[in-house]
């Protein structure tokens, strides 16, 4: 029996967290991003993020932080000025531009996870999602939905199954649950269930011709 405050064992290393620069107008998004930190905490895992300590990502990567683990950040050297205020906590790496940013997340997570945010988060996501489908990756990617905020955006995604724009399976690729406790359970459970359009093989090969190692996200 699970007794409170032990620690549990997880298959995921380190998880990536996209989320919001801002805190948002709820104090349940903001409790959303506390949770997410202690509930990776809980579970042995690490966590890589976009490197900001203002907003969702300063309190997910703080939260993290303060339980002992490990934290990267990720951020373009352009950006420092704008998300990096205050304390910031763990590793930050400062990378060239958000291409090589995404990639680098990538590379050292081992899924992704999206609190709410705006077009950058979007973006994120949306990227993830897609190199999922193209067969690049094969990590879970999971949304903490929290008061219903991906409801719109889930709802777009299932019109887009209805109107023959992404097949019944692919829907699949995104799990989602209200709290970050139940995402994470269920990120543990997923198994791709979706035909790749090329196989992981088949892109890593391509890297190689095209890219340097340091690109290859799909470890």
């Amino acid at each position: 029996m699970e007794t409170r405050g032990e620690l549990r064992h997880s298959k995921f290393n380190r998880i990536c967290v996209f989320c919001g620069s801002s805190p948002g107008k709820k104090p349940s998004y903001q409790d959303a991003a506390i949770q997410l930190g202690n509930e990776l905490v809980s579970r042995n895992i690490d966590l890589v993020y976009g490197g900001g300590s203002i907003g969702l990502m300063g309190l997910v990567s703080q939260a993290v932080h303060h339980g002992g683990r490990h934290v990267i950040g990720v951020i373009p050297k352009t950006l420092m000025p704008r998300e990096i205020t205050g304390e910031t906590v763990g590793e930050v790496k400062a990378v060239a531009d958000m291409h090589q940013r995404k990639a680098e997340m990538a590379k050292h997570s081992d899924a992704f996870i999206a609190l709410p945010g705006g077009y950058g988060t979007l973006e994120e996501l949306l990227e993830v999602i897609t190199w999922a489908q193209l067969g690049i990756h094969d990590k879970p990617v999971g949304l903490v939905n929290v008061d219903g905020y991906f409801n719109s955006l889930l709802s777009f995604i299932d019109k887009a199954v209805e109107e023959g724009f992404i097949s019944p399976n692919a829907r699949h690729i995104i799990v989602s649950a209200p709290t970050a406790k139940e995402l994470v359970k269920k990120l543990e459970e997923y198994v791709p269930c979706h035909e790749s359009v090329a196989s992981k093989l088949s892109w890593q090969m391509e890297k190689q011709l095209a890219y340097p190692q340091d690109y290859d996200i799909s470890r």
